[in-house]
C-alpha cells in the first residue's frame, strides 16, 4: 500500500497540475519556515509569519492528501469493476 501511495504521489506530481502547484508551494513554505527556525530569536512579525506558514502548510498538505485519496479511490474502484 505504501509503495502504491508513493507511486501515485510521483505520478500526480508529474501529471496533475494542481497537485504539482500545491507541492511546490508546500516546499516553498518549508524552506521559509526552516529559515525562520534557523534564527536564534524571532521578532513578533517573524513569529506571526511562522505561525501562518505552519497553518498554510497544513492546508496545502490536507488538499494534497484529498487529491491523493480521490485518485486512490478511483483507482481501486476501477480495479473492482474490471
Amino acid at each position: 500500500m505504501v509503495h502504491i501511495q508513493e507511486d501515485l504521489k510521483r505520478t500526480l506530481s508529474e501529471n496533475h497540475e494542481e497537485y504539482r502547484k500545491l507541492l511546490a508551494e508546500h516546499a516553498s513554505c518549508e524552506f521559509r519556515l526552516q529559515e525562520l527556525q534557523g534564527k536564534a530569536v524571532l521578532n513578533e512579525s517573524e513569529r506571526l509569519e511562522s505561525v501562518n506558514i505552519k497553518k498554510q502548510k497544513l492546508f496545502l498538505k490536507d488538499r494534497m492528501e484529498a487529491i491523493l485519496r480521490h485518485h486512490m479511490e478511483r483507482t481501486s474502484s476501477a480495479g473492482v469493476r474490471s
